[in-house]
């Protein structure tokens, strides 16, 4: 598992991109691991992350139920992860 603590830390202050709908302020906005190998305790390489703000990611990790289903739900984290990696390539911390 790929982690990079320049990535983590990049999420402070950006806005969030999952934009559910019901978003906090930018200061709560962390990386949010999106990847399918993730789990209590166990996060997916941090290219597979996206911002979030605290809101949003209580609804992707199922902390907070929400009116969104799975395919909806996985349409955003894609949307969200191109918008995301589009900014950490912009940053220099994710090259091709």
């Amino acid at each position: 598992m790929a982690k990079s603590k320049k990535i983590r830390d990049s999420a402070r202050g950006e806005d969030c991109s999952l934009r559910l709908g019901v978003c906090s302020s930018n200061e709560t906005v962390v990386l949010c691991h999106i990847g399918r190998n993730r789990g209590v305790g166990i996060k997916c390489s941090d290219q597979f992350s996206v911002y979030a703000c605290s809101n949003c990611h209580d609804i992707i990790d199922g902390r907070v139920k929400s009116e969104f289903t799975k395919y909806e739900l996985s349409h955003e984290k894609l949307r969200a992860l191109e918008e995301t990696q589009g900014k950490l390539i912009d940053k220099g911390l994710l090259c091709f």
